[in-house]
């Protein structure tokens, strides 16, 4: 099943008492399907904490994801670990599922890599892996370079693209520039969105697509369209969301908005702290500025 489009890094939901709240997460993909009109969702994602989820706990919750989608669109599944044997552990966990592609950080705990070991962990990965591989490319200390992405693109068999993360559209740039015939490249660059997709970005798979999903879906199909105008001013309203959601308990913040539009997924993980009531009230009148609001 094709990629592209507006695919989002769903919020995890947990109960109270930190479990998975299954309920929650299955209402969350139907909507995100039947009301929102996304093109696919990302399961287990740093929006969706997945660094805190066990190989169990991520292979139930992708695997209830994908028997909701039911084939309606692809399902991709993260994978946030600091080794090549827990990839590819946590990706022969999911083999079996009904998997579009592998959303995968490179390694990251502490030190960086150099472009060599980064290659021949994503090769070791994608030969290991059951489904198709992207590189999830989000940590500052460990990023992988336009020219490394593209040759791990061009050289690897089934590593299929880049989720294309952090703030610099000119990296962004680059990649679309070098690389848009050697795979596919979605944005992450949530404040801009709308250069992103006038750039040429297959899609994206960003937090803000999870925060105000029919707001997101609009702006694929205006740039789409061509209608620039009305880009812009969906642009417009969605800045401002990005700008309140934005900070270091960003999952937490997300999980605010969606309350707000009533669809609850409960708090984050410990210790990440849930939204103050700074941030929460910042959210709040930027969805309602947004027309977001329930």
């Amino acid at each position: 099943m094709k990629i592209q489009g507006i695919v989002p890094p769903m919020a995890t939901p947990f109960t109270a008492a930190e479990a998975l709240d299954i309920a929650a997460l299955r209402a969350e993909v139907d909507y995100l399907i039947s009301s929102a009109g996304v093109h696919g969702i990302a399961v287990g994602g740093s929006t969706g904490e997945g660094h805190t989820l066990t190989t169990a706990e991520l292979r139930e919750i992708v695997g209830h994801a994908a028997e909701v989608a039911a084939g309606r669109v692809p399902i991709i599944a993260g994978i946030i670990v600091d080794s090549t044997r827990q990839a590819i552990e946590k990706a022969q966990a999911l083999a079996d599922l009904e998997v579009a592609a592998l959303q995968v950080t490179p390694v990251h705990y502490l030190f960086r890599p150099s472009d060599e070991a980064m290659f021949a962990h994503f090769a070791a990965l994608a030969e290991a892996a059951a489904q198709p591989v992207m590189v999830y490319n989000v940590v500052p200390w460990a990023y992988c370079s336009p020219a490394l992405l593209d040759k791990m693109m061009r050289e690897i068999p089934g590593l299929i693209g880049v989720k294309q993360s952090a703030g610099d559209l000119k990296l962004l740039a680059d990649l679309l520039h070098r690389s848009a015939d050697a795979g596919l490249i979605m944005s992450a660059v949530d404040a801009l969105l709308y250069p992103s997709f006038a750039l040429g970005a297959h899609g994206a798979i960003a937090a803000i697509l999870t925060a105000a999903p029919e707001l997101c879906v609009q702006l694929w199909q205006q740039v789409q369209a061509g209608d620039q105008a009305g880009a812009l001013g969906t642009h417009l309203k969605l800045l401002p969301l990005w700008n309140a959601v934005m900070g270091d308990n960003l999952p937490a913040n997300v999980k605010t908005a969606l309350a707000l539009q009533g669809r609850p997924a409960g708090a984050p993980r410990q210790p990440m702290p849930p939204s103050s009531e700074r941030q929460r009230a910042a959210i709040q009148a930027a969805l309602a500025a947004a027309g977001a609001t329930q």
